[in-house]
């Protein structure tokens, strides 16, 4: 079964009222590749009115989530809430959590399963520093991150997971289209050894770090490469260039 394609553009701390509603606007009227899924992840505090008017196949995720219920738990968002109020994605795991908010492989995947419980679909972030890099360690990184994630969940229809190189994240530079596909072949066959054939066979691989229009028609190409989580370029009218670059 072919895989589909899947943008994501992650909003990070970024936007107002008009910027996002101009964004929305864009994205409700182009014309759409119908053959891509779409996810777009507003700040929290534009979730509900970015879920309320995205339309044109366009869904709406949330940056982050806790993974205890509804508590004592100041300044964060819990599953139930999402669900509550119809938001069906998480991102968890990017390496801004992982490196300036201190989250370990082991806290992404208490909140991956939580959100998967909750019947919460995941983009799941993993990646290498350039110095893992260099050290020749990129899937090393990668596959740790997974297993901590494999370790603790079983179903892993409602994972996408990204691939982000932290060298490459809102720093211009772009793994070759080579090396990415390397990576993400590499991480789907360690789906495949540790996880099932099956699951690697379904499980989409999306590619981010500084994806722009300019590169994503070639990096789509690639076998394994199943789409991209994008970030700057998702608050700029080129989003949906990149959201078409199968066409």
């Amino acid at each position: 079964m072919a895989r589909t394609f899947f943008v994501g553009g992650n909003f990070k701390a970024n936007g107002s009222i008009k910027s996002i509603q101009g964004i929305l606007d864009n994205l409700n009227g182009a014309k759409l590749d119908p053959n891509t899924e779409v996810v777009i992840a507003p700040p929290s505090i534009f979730l509900l009115t970015t879920a309320e008017k995205a339309s044109n196949g366009v869904k709406v995720s949330a940056q982050n989530v806790f993974h205890k219920p509804d508590g004592a738990w100041t300044g964060e968002l819990t599953t139930k809430m999402l669900v509550e109020h119809g938001i069906e994605w998480v991102i968890l795991g990017h390496s801004e959590r992982r490196t300036l908010f201190h989250e370990t492989s082991e806290l992404v995947a208490d909140k991956t399963k939580a959100a998967l419980d909750a019947g919460l679909n995941v983009i799941l972030c993993i990646g290498e520093t350039l110095e893992e890099r260099d050290a020749g360690k990129t899937l090393d990184v990668c596959c740790s991150q997974l297993k901590a994630v494999a370790d603790k969940i079983q179903d892993w229809s409602k994972v996408v997971i990204a691939y982000e190189p932290v060298w490459a994240i809102g720093t211009g530079k772009v793994a070759t289209t080579e090396q990415a596909q390397e990576a993400h072949e590499g991480i789907r066959q360690w789906l495949s050894s540790s996880v099932s054939a099956d699951v690697a066979a379904a499980t989409r691989i999306l590619y981010g770090g500084s994806v722009t229009e300019k590169n994503c028609k070639d990096l789509a190409t690639q076998p394994d490469i199943d789409g991209f989580l994008v970030g700057g370029a998702s608050l700029k009218p080129a989003f949906v260039d990149i959201i078409n670059s199968k066409l």
